[in-house]
């Protein structure tokens, strides 16, 4: 089921969801296996599972130092098939401008389409590690916009090279990223809502929002999306703080304000595992508002780990 039918069904009481990230190659499933098993008692209508970058490694041989590009977690559309199977509950996979031609692109998108997986999230992806800025790959898309484009041409049966008549044709339900405080390279909040009101003009279904910790960050972004036009769902992503590193890394990395009463507590921290607890009660007193508020989903960012999601999650569904 699409996602945007799930919060139809769902006559406006809020779902949970969250993301996962694939286990790094050699790794068993099983792992991720049971970090899912603890929050499928709240009845996920959807998992994402996020689709890593290539990178590069450095392996010496004969005493020089060989520049290799591999990628660390393969396996997104695989791991969507193995979830949807055990489970019985939809997936959505991540699907990258950044890294992928799209020849490959629209093999991925043929692979869903044969494994049932009804929904995508389209993202532009990361700059890779030697990058200032992102780079689009040869024969790749530079612009999220461009992929939901590419999506949508399949839906309608038009691939790359060719129209297909066909009695089952894709018909993927389309997310995209957004940020309450603005992506990292917009120069302005306002010019990066013209370019999220492009995606769904292009044919996006649903936005997932940036993690955030100011809720009024978040409301505010909403309402200034419905002004500019955007009318469909917009869900709150949420993260729960984990470790004291974080106070200095998440503003580093995705450009978001702290709360002060939030850094004062995680730096009154004696550990981690204080820090953990003090991230899991901010989570569930956030996560209270917006239920108040009767956002369509919950979805958190577990980055692998259940433990903190189970606790918050106990105490909301």
């Amino acid at each position: 089921m699409k996602v945007t039918d799930h919060i139809k069904k769902a006559k406006g009481n809020t779902l949970f969801s969250f993301e996962i990230i694939p286990p790094k190659k050699g790794n068993n499933i099983q792992d991720l296996y049971n970090n899912i098993d603890p929050l499928m008692e709240f009845n996920p209508p959807f998992i994402d599972v996020t689709t890593s970058r290539e990178e590069y490694v450095y392996i010496e041989k004969e005493g020089l130092l060989d520049r290799k590009i591999t990628r660390m977690r393969p396996g997104t559309v695989g791991i969507c098939a193995a979830i949807k199977h055990k489970y019985n509950v939809d997936t959505v996979p991540h699907v990258l401008c950044g890294g992928f031609t799209k020849e490959e692109t629209e093999y991925l998108l043929v692979d869903c389409h044969y494994l049932g997986i009804e929904n995508v999230m389209a993202l532009r992806g990361d700059t890779m590690s030697h990058q200032k800025y992102f780079e689009a790959t040869k024969g790749g898309h530079t612009y999220a916009t461009q992929l939901v484009d590419q999506i949508q041409n399949l839906n309608k049966g038009k691939y790359l090279h060719e129209v297909i008549e066909a009695n089952h044709k894709a018909d993927f339900c389309i997310g995209v990223a957004a940020y309450p405080e603005k992506h990292i390279e917009a120069p302005s909040l306002q010019t990066d809502l013209r370019r999220l009101k492009e995606k769904v003009d292009a044919g996006a279904d649903y936005v997932v929002t940036q993690m955030f910790f100011d809720n009024q960050k978040y409301f505010k972004f909403v309402e200034a999306a419905k002004k500019a036009g955007i009318t469909v769902p917009i869900i709150p992503g949420i993260k729960p703080i984990a470790v004291k590193r974080h106070l200095q890394l998440l503003p580093q990395v995705f450009k978001i304000d702290l709360p002060e009463d939030l850094i004062l507590a995680v730096e009154n921290c004696n550990g981690n595992k204080q820090v953990r607890q003090v991230g899991v009660e901010w989570c569930i007193q956030q996560s209270k508002e917006l239920l108040d508020a009767g956002v369509p989903v919950l979805h958190y960012y577990s980055m692998g780990k259940s433990d903190n999601i189970k606790a918050i999650a106990a105490e909301l569904f």
